[in-house]
Order: C-alpha cells, then structure tokens, then sequence
C-alpha cells in the first residue's frame, strides 16, 4: 500500500471474459508458489478505492500529508517556470492532491488538459464529474487502464507534458516492474516534457522503521480491512471462495530490502476453491504476500531512472526527511 489514491489494477483489469480467465491463470499462479503471493492490482475494486482514500486520511499515514505538502511549495514555482499545458496521472483515483497542480496550471494560464488514468471506472467517473464542474476551462479526458500496461496516450496533447505518478506507487512494483513502467513513460515524452513522481524514503536517523510500519498496521484496522478486501475482489473477479475471516493482516519492515512487506496469514487449515475445480490449500499460519511498498533514496532513484532513459531534473525532500518529490526528465 502506498499513497496512490487510484488503483493498479482491479475490477477493470478483469472486466471480459478473456481477462477473467487470465487474471485466473495469474492469481494461481501466484498461489502455487512456496511463497504464495498475489498481485497488489487487486486490491482496487471500488470498495478498496474507498477503505483507501480513508487510510490517506488516518494521523498514521505521514505519506500524504508529507506529499500534498511538497507539492503546495514546490507546484507554483515548477508550474511558472516550465509551463506545463497537459497533466496525465497514473492511478489517478479521486485526484485530491492532483488539484493542487491543475490549480498551479489555471493560475499560470498554461493548463488545457488534464487526463486522469484509473482502472476503477465508477471511481474514475465520479472523479471525471467533479473535476469538470471545478475546472471548467480545462478538457477533463478521463482514461479507464491498467498502468502496467500501454496506455496509448493521445498524439495531439498539447505540451510540454507533464505525466504524475503520486503517492510513492512505483514502490507497489518490484524492481524490473518499475524499470518497465519508467521506459513506457519516458518513451512517451519529448525533451521539454517532465515526469512528476511522489517517493516515500528509506528509515535512518530522521525515520525510525517504527514510524514506517504504523502507516501499514493502524489501530483503527482501516489498513487491514483494506489488506484484506483483495480477497472478496478475487471472490467476485476470479469466482474463487476466499473466507475473509479466516485470513489475517500482517505487514512489516524489510530492512535489508528498504520495503514494507505485507501479508494475508491462514488462521487455520483451509482449502481454497476456483472454477473448474481447481484448489489452493492453505496450512494454517501460511501466508500470501499481497503488496510491497519499496522506499527510495537518491541512488536507488538514480538507479531506476538511469536504467529507464530518466534523469532527475529536481530533487525536493520534506523537512524530516520522510517523502520527496521528484521531476524526471529524458
């Protein structure tokens, strides 16, 4: 779970009969493993959208109030001196802190479009609704995908371009994962277009991993009803027979790996039911990762950009050293 208000995947992704059975072989796949592990896409049925924008709102969630903040500084200034006229945002959901750019561009005379990309259809309509009415010199285009794979944006948007990709949701991917979805994006743009990416950083001396960890484990239980919503998605996605109460979260803090790790633990023997008789079975006390959360310094990022065709244009981090915000260019 990262601060990506929108999905990765979901209702959407499976929403024919040829993705059903694909998204099927996927999830099996996955659960047949040692280490049985399913993808974080699909978490973001319209009720995860919703648990989600709840845990952005919770006191233990630094994530979002650490990145509206950066971008409330940074916004203006960037917007004034680079001008951008197109906003396209991956994983856009309800585009909360996404207005406060599109605010930068209406004030600095240079925003025309903006193009929120979303899996969750309902949850990306209502947004599409709401922006219009509050934007109305803007073209709000609305775009139903999946961000792993081509978009296929648009030839005739005008520039420079700016593609967002907030929250710190690139750490939802593995390594290679990233390094793909990076090479699509800088594929996509010119040389005066920028990449607007949202990281969470690594634990030191400003960010113990105490602090990290209670963001993915509330007291509240929002996160775990989150965690553990993926199971009714794959119930209605996929047709399997998941008991959500036999499952429990659990997430913690890969040091060596700088990520969360999150997982689903079998509270007790169980077997698990697909079409066409297929079974998954579950010892009890086994787990199924369900996300990572990677976090970021400078040379991971430096890393990734590198081997994706990215430089850092801009590096901004919060006073505390908790989040930074980045401006990527070819």
């Amino acid at each position: 779970m990262t601060d990506g208000a929108g999905g990765l995947g979901g209702s959407q992704v499976v929403a024919d009969a040829g993705r059903v059975e694909e998204s099927r072989r996927e999830v099996l796949a996955g659960l047949r493993r040692p280490d049985k592990r399913i993808s974080s896409k699909f978490h973001y049925d319209e009720r995860g959208s919703e648990l989600f924008e709840q845990i952005t709102r919770l006191d233990e969630y630094y994530l979002t109030r650490s990145e509206r903040a950066l971008l409330v500084e940074w916004m203006p200034t960037w917007v004034r001196d680079l001008r951008p006229a197109t906003l396209v945002e991956l994983g856009a959901g309800s585009a909360d802190k996404s207005r406060i750019v599109l605010n930068a561009m209406v004030e600095h005379g240079s925003g025309v479009v903006y193009v929120p990309i979303d899996v969750s259809a309902d949850f990306l309509n209502d947004t599409a609704r709401q922006l219009h009415e509050e934007y109305p010199a803007l073209a709000i285009v609305p775009k139903v995908a999946d961000i792993m794979e081509p978009i296929g944006l648009p030839a005739e948007l005008p520039g420079p371009r700016w593609l967002a990709f907030l929250g710190s949701t690139l750490g939802n991917f593995e390594s290679s994962e990233s390094v793909q979805l990076l090479e699509r994006v800088a594929a996509g743009m010119g040389s005066q277009d920028r990449f607007l990416l949202g990281i969470d950083l690594r634990s030191g001396p400003l960010k113990s991993v105490e602090r990290i960890e209670l963001a993915y484990d509330d007291p509240p239980g929002i996160t775990s009803a989150f965690s553990l919503n993926v199971l009714n998605v794959l119930n209605h996605e996929v047709g399997s027979d998941f008991d959500v109460e036999s499952f429990r979260h659990r997430s913690f803090y890969n040091v060596e790996e700088g990520r969360i790790e999150t997982f689903l633990d079998s509270i007790r023997e169980q077997v698990v039911r697909f079409p066409a008789g297929e079974e998954v079975h579950f010892a009890e006390g086994e787990a199924m990762r369900t996300e990572i959360s990677s976090k970021y310094d400078r040379a991971t990022i430096d890393e990734l950009f590198d081997r994706a065709g990215l430089v850092v244009d801009q590096w901004v981090e919060d006073e505390r050293g908790y989040y930074a915000l980045v401006l990527g260019a070819r």
